[in-house]
């Protein structure tokens, strides 16, 4: 008996492939984070490009 419950015990406590879960955790935050400064950084980078474009139209309108 004590056989089985220390064998399941164990086995319980394993902890091997825990690092591969975690890096792929890691990674996935990474890019979610990436993803979503590269869209914040493009739209505000398209509202300002717009701005400009808009005053140098204006500046060619007699």
């Amino acid at each position: 008996m004590l056989y089985w419950y220390l064998r399941i015990r164990n086995w319980l406590a394993d902890q091997r492939g825990q690092d591969l879960a975690e890096y792929a955790l890691l990674i996935g935050l990474i890019a979610l984070a990436a993803v979503a400064g590269v869209t914040v950084l493009g739209n505000g980078i398209s509202d300002t490009m717009n701005a400009i474009a808009d005053k140098v139209q204006s500046w060619a309108v007699p």
